[in-house]
C-alpha cells in the first residue's frame, strides 16, 4: 500500500493578521523573560528563561543551521511536548562585536518546518515498478531500510569499488557539528564510507565553484576580503555582485554590521548589479546595473581610464604583482600578453578596452565607466569586495580574477578599509569538528559533474572533466547519499535532463535520500530515511557570519523526536553494525559522548569556552576577535619577500603562466577559453547572442537570493510562502514589448524547459534581463511545465571551462503572457 504524509495540526494561534503583524517586526529584539544579558564577551547564562514560566512554558536554545552563513540562536517555548513559539537570543546590545544576533523571519518561521505536513515519519521505499520521481512510496520498517541499504551498498563496493559511491553536495543542515551535511567529508556518513573503503570525493561548492578555481592562479590560496567591521575606515564601498542584505538576512550578523558601520564611516556606497538588490536599496548611494557576465569587460573599461589618466597604483603593482605591464611578465610570457596591453589595445586581439568598447558589452554607458573609474581610483582607501554571483556564469572564474585585478590597480589590498577583491571575511571560533577519519579514495570529480560521472562516468578524464586524483575515473557512480540535500534535483540544473539521468536504473543503482521533508530531491530516492529536526536532537552550531563576533550555540533537544524518526548518527550507527564496522564507527560513544569529546577539544584551542555543562546550561557563547577587523594579506603587503603568496612567483598573478598552460592542453568545448589574464570572454548563451536580431531566447535569465527562504529550505513553509511570492522580475520596457503587466501569469522558457509564474515588473531588473529567485520548489505539471517557479528548469549542465562549475547564471530564455 502507497503511504501518505498524514497532515499536521498548523500551529496555534496564528492568523494572518498576527502573521503579517509578527512579520512587519522582524528586525526588532523579541526578548525572553528572565534573561541575563551579555556584555558580548564570555558566558552568557539563561537562567529564569531555562525555568518553567506561569504559562507552562520552557525555554530552550536551538538555532537555525541553514545554508545562509548566519547560524541565527533561537529559543523555542516549549509546552507539553511542543514548540508553541519561536524567540530570538536576547543577549548582547547594538554594538558591533558585542551585538543581539537577532533570527531573521526564516528563522522565526522554524516551528512551521518542524510541524510541517511535508514532514517525513517513517522510513520509505520507491514503489516497485514506480519512476525515480513521481514520488510514489511505500512504508517499510527501519530493518527493512537499513538492510536494503546494507545489501545493496555491499553488492556496488564488491563489483564496482568505492569509487562507485558519492556523497551528494548538500547543506540543509550546514552549521551542524554531528547533524552536518556539509561537507559531506564532514558527515557521519563519510566516517562510515572511510571505513569502508571510501568513496569518489568532489572539490569545490555550488556556491563558488568558479572562484575557488580562481584564486589558486591569482592569490595562490582563497584570499578573504576585509571584514565588514573595517568599513569604518573606508572612504568608498563598492560591492560587485555582492548582497548582505538579502544573502545574509539575521539583523545580528553581517547585514547589521554593514549598515553600522556605513553609518559611522560615511562613505559612498556603489552596487554594481544587474538587479537593484535590497542591499542597494538599503545602502546603496549609486547603482550600476550590467549585463550578467560581462563583469570582466566592465574592469577593462575602468582600468583604461585609470591608465589613461595615469590613476592606478603603479608602485603596488610593480612591488607585489606579475602581469600588469610587459616589464613584470614572467619569464616565457609573449611579448603584449600584459594586462596593460591587453587594456590599451597592444595585445593580441588589437583591440583599446575603452570605455565606448565597454559600454556595447555591459550596458552601462561609456560616461558612468569614466565617472566611476575615477572615484574609484582616487578613493583612498576604497573597500572592493564581490558577492558570488558574477562568478557563477561560464566564464565566471574570469570575472572573479578581474575583480581581484582593479582591487589591485587601485593598490586597496593589505590595508584598513581597503580589501582583497573577494567576499567579506568574517571571525570564526577554532571549534573542533566531529571526526570522520581520512578517505582512502583520492579521485575527485567537480561538484557539478556527479550527473555526468553517472551518465558517462568511464569517459571522464583529467583533461576533459576536471578529474583529479587520477586520468580518468575507472565507473561510473552506483550509489548516491543524499543527506539533507536539495541538490539532487531542485538546486542542480537543468531538472528535465537530470530527472532523466537519475531515472535509468541500469546507471546509478541507488538512491538513498535521508531528510525530514519531502523534498523534491526525496521525489527521486530508492529509500526515504526520516531525520529528526536539529530541535530534537543535542548539537552545537557552528560559527556563522557575524563580522567580529564569534559564538557557538549549544542546540538542546527541546522535543521529543518525532513519528519515528532517528538522528543521522544513529541511523549510520545501525548500519555500520550491519557491515561489520559498528565498534570502529561507534568507538562506544553515543551522540552525547561525542559533543563532550568536541566541547573538550575546543577547549585546547579557545581556553575561554566553559566546559559541556556550563556551555549546555548558557545555551551560547559569544567572545569579540581580540585583534578587531580583519585585513587580509596585511603581512603581504608589509613585506612581500618574507610573506611570499602560494603562486609560482610569490606574487600576486595577474597574468598566469599556469592557466596559460592548461588553456592550451585541456580539451575544451566549442567556445570555452581559459585564459592567462582576466579578459572579458564571450560565452555560450551570453549578451552576445541574447542581443542578435534574430535571436530566439533574447533575455538573460539570473536567479537571485530570495527572503521566502535560504536556497530552497523554508520553501515550503506556509508564512514564508503568503509573504514572499515567487515571482520574475521582468524589466518594464521588456514586459511592454509583450504585453505583461504586473502580476501577469506568464511562461518562462527555453529548450530545457518551461516555468509558469506570476510577473513582478519593476525597474529593478537591467532590461534585457528576468530574475527568477533560486530555490522555488520544481512543481511539473501534468504536461511538464514547472509550476514552482524552479529557475532550474530553465539552466543547463554546461560546466565552466576551468572549474568545471555550475554556470548556473547563464542562460537564454523569452517570456510571454500565458
Amino acid at each position: 500500500m502507497t503511504a501518505e504524509l498524514d497532515p499536521l495540526p498548523p500551529p496555534d494561534g496564528l492568523t494572518r493578521r498576527s502573521f503579517m503583524t509578527w512579520s512587519s517586526l522582524a528586525g526588532a529584539s523579541v526578548a525572553v523573560a528572565g534573561t541575563v544579558a551579555a556584555d558580548g564577551r564570555g558566558l552568557v547564562p539563561l537562567t529564569a528563561a531555562a525555568a518553567p514560566k506561569a504559562g507552562g512554558t520552557t525555554a530552550v536554545w536551538g538555532a537555525c543551521v541553514v545554508n545562509c552563513g548566519s547560524r541565527c540562536p533561537l529559543i523555542y517555548q516549549v509546552a507539553d511536548g511542543r514548540i508553541v513559539r519561536v524567540d530570538v537570543e536576547p543577549t548582547g546590545d547594538d554594538e558591533v562585536g558585542s551585538q543581539q544576533i537577532r533570527a531573521c523571519v526564516r528563522g522565526r518561521s522554524i516551528r512551521h518546518r518542524i510541524y510541517h505536513p511535508d514532514r517525513l515519519k517513517y522510513p520509505m521505499r520507491r514503489v516497485p515498478g514506480a519512476r525515480r520521481g513521481e514520488g510514489k512510496f511505500e512504508r517499510i520498517s527501519w530493518d527493512e531500510a537499513l538492510d536494503a541499504i546494507a545489501a545493496s551498498l555491499t553488492s556496488i563496493l564488491k563489483e564496482h569499488g568505492p569509487e562507485a559511491v558519492y556523497l551528494n553536495y548538500g547543506t540543509g543542515t550546514l552549521g551542524g557539528t554531528v547533524a552536518k551535511s556539509w561537507p559531506p567529508s564532514a558527515t557521519p556518513i563519510a566516517r562510515l564510507m572511510n571505513l569502508l573503503g571510501g568513496y569518489l570525493n568532489h572539490y569545490s561548492d555550488y556556491s563558488t565553484a568558479q572562484i575557488t578555481s580562481a584564486y589558486p592562479f591569482h592569490y595562490g590560496t582563497w584570499v578573504s576580503s576585509n571584514s565588514f567591521d573595517d568599513m569604518v575606515h573606508s572612504k568608498l564601498v563598492v560591492y560587485w555582485g555582492n548582497n548582505p542584505t538579502e544573502t545574509r538576512m539575521s539583523g545580528g550578523g553581517e547585514n547589521f554590521v554593514t549598515l553600522t558601520e556605513k553609518q559611522k564611516s560615511g562613505a559612498k556606497v556603489i552596487v554594481v548589479d544587474p538587479r537593484l538588490s535590497d542591499t542597494a536599496v538599503a545602502q546603496a548611494d549609486e547603482w550600476v546595473p550590467l549585463r550578467p557576465g560581462s563583469d570582466p569587460a566592465l574592469v577593462a573599461g575602468l582600468a583604461h581610464v585609470m591608465i589613461s589618466e595615469e590613476l592606478h597604483d603603479q608602485a603596488f603593482l610593480d612591488k607585489y604583482c606579475v602581469g600588469f605591464d610587459e616589464d613584470h611578465l614572467p619569464a616565457g610570457a609573449p611579448a603584449g600578453s600584459s594586462y596593460r596591453s591587453y587594456v590599451l589595445g597592444d595585445g593580441p586581439d588589437g583591440t583599446p578596452k575603452t570605455p565606448e568598447w565597454a559600454a556595447q558589452i555591459t550596458g552601462v554607458p561609456a560616461a558612468t565607466i569614466v565617472r566611476l573609474a575615477r572615484e574609484i581610483a582616487q578613493a583612498k582607501p576604497c573597500n572592493i569586495t564581490q558577492g558570488w554571483g558574477p562568478q557563477r556564469h561560464a566564464a565566471g572564474e574570469n570575472s572573479a580574477r578581474a575583480i581581484f585585478t582593479l582591487a589591485a590597480l587601485t593598490g586597496n589590498i593589505g590595508i584598513p578599509g581597503g580589501g582583497t577583491g573577494g567576499r567579506e571575511a568574517s571571525f570564526g571560533l577554532p571549534m573542533a569538528v566531529f571526526p570522520t577519519g581520512e578517505n582512502p579514495v583520492t579521485t575527485a570529480i567537480s561538484n557539478f559533474g556527479w550527473t555526468e560521472a553517472i551518465d558517462h562516468g568511464p569517459e571522464m578524464t583529467a583533461l576533459n572533466a576536471g578529474v583529479r586524483g587520477a586520468d580518468r575515473l575507472k565507473t561510473g557512480i552506483k550509489f548516491i547519499w543524499n543527506y539533507a540535500s536539495n541538490t539532487l534535483v531542485n538546486q542542480h540544473a537543468d531538472h528535465n535532463r537530470t530527472g532523466e539521468i537519475l531515472a535509468d536504473e541500469t546507471k546509478c543503482e541507488m538512491i538513498v535520500v535521508i531528510d525530514n521533508q519531502l523534498t523534491v530531491s526525496a521525489r527521486y530516492a530508492d529509500i526515504l530515511l526520516p531525520d529528526v529536526s536539529n530541535a530534537e536532537q543535542d548539537d552545537l552550531a557552528e560559527q556563522g557570519s557575524a563580522g567580529s563576533l564569534g559564538y557557538t550555540v549549544f542546540q538542546s533537544k527541546a522535543i521529543e523526536p518525532m513519528y519515528e524518526c532517528r538522528t543521522i548518527y544513529d541511523m549510520m550507527a545501525q548500519l555500520a553494525d550491519r557491515m561489520g564496522v559498528g565498534e570502529k564507527f561507534t568507538e562506544g560513544k553515543s551522540q552525547e559522548d561525542w559533543l563532550r569529546q568536541i566541547v573538550a577539544e575546543s577547549r585546547q584551542n579557545i581556553p575561554d569556552l566553559p566546559n559541556y555543562e556550563d556551555l549546555k546550561a548558557a545555551g551560547i557563547w559569544k567572545t569579540e576577535n581580540p585583534d578587531g577587523p580583519i585585513v587580509p594579506l596585511a603581512d603581504f603587503r608589509a613585506d612581500p619577500v618574507k610573506n611570499k603568496l602560494d603562486t609560482p612567483s610569490g606574487l600576486i598573478e595577474i597574468y598566469s603562466a599556469q592557466l596559460a598552460e592548461i588553456g592550451a592542453a585541456w580539451e575544451l568545448a566549442d567556445g570555452d577559453r581559459i585564459t592567462a589574464l582576466p579578459e572579458y570572454v564571450p560565452t555560450w548563451e551570453g549578451s552576445e547572442e541574447a542581443r542578435r536580431a534574430d535571436a530566439t531566447y533574447p533575455l538573460q535569465m539570473i536567479s537571485h537570493h530570495y527572503k521566502q527562504r535560504t536556497h530552497s529550505t523554508y520553501g515550503n513553509v506556509d508564512w514564508m510562502v503568503e509573504a514572499h511570492p515567487q515571482q520574475v522580475w521582468v524589466n518594464p520596457a521588456d514586459a511592454r514589448a509583450r504585453g505583461i503587466a504586473p502580476d501577469d501569469l506568464v511562461t518562462v522558457w527555453n529548450d530545457r524547459g518551461k516555468v509558469r509564474i506570476r510577473a513582478k515588473v519593476t525597474p529593478r531588473i537591467a532590461p534585457g534581463v528576468v530574475s527568477l529567485p533560486e530555490g522555488g520548489w520544481f512543481t511539473p505539471d501534468a504536461d511538464g511545465v514547472d509550476t514552482g517557479g524552479s529557475p532550474n528548469t530553465l539552466t543547463s549542465l554546461r560546466p565552466s571551462p576551468l572549474a568545471r562549475g555550475n554556470a548556473q547564471h547563464t542562460a537564454l530564455v523569452q517570456i510571454e503572457k500565458a
